[in-house]
């Protein structure tokens, strides 16, 4: 499996449309899923692929606990199937360009099994917040790993 890597910029149209880059659609192909994501980005991966992903963060846990519920809730209600055109674009629901506040400059960040689509304002200020926890994020991941093979 090729993996997602990198970052690019596009932009988004008064209609709505967005270019996905064309390293991402030809690991992911057409047929598409687009929803809300977390810290206010949206995310879009292939349909084998939403499915992968809802396991990952708790679903079809049988509806046990209310994270779980809402989990659902927040992603699945967001959901949905898009189509590429020929030139690689599909138009961003309203209900989406909203919640990630996406009217002009955006980006995408290949992510391994997904890519984040992120208005590139907040972006910016986020990877600036990344880049400041970066040594102390690292330095935990490894001690943890190191926990974890002892």
């Amino acid at each position: 499996m090729r993996i997602l890597v990198g970052q690019y910029e596009s932009f988004v149209t008064e209609k709505g449309r967005v270019a996905v880059p064309k390293k991402f659609r030809e690991i992911l192909g057409t047929d598409l899923i687009v929803s809300r994501w977390y810290e206010g980005c949206l995310v879009l991966v292939s349909r084998p692929e939403f499915e992968n992903l809802l396991s990952k963060v708790g679903f079809n846990a049988k509806y046990a606990t209310k994270p779980v519920r809402d989990t659902d809730r927040f992603i699945l209600s967001s959901a949905f199937e898009v189509v590429l055109d020929k030139q690689g674009r599909f138009v961003v629901p309203k209900l989406l360009r909203q919640f990630a506040n996406l009217a002009n400059e955006t980006v995408f960040l290949g992510l391994g099994d997904r890519i984040e689509i992120w208005d590139k304002t907040k972006w910016v200020a986020k990877e600036v917040d990344i880049a400041k926890e970066a040594s102390e994020i690292l330095e935990s991941s490894v001690a943890n790993r190191q926990n974890n093979e002892n």
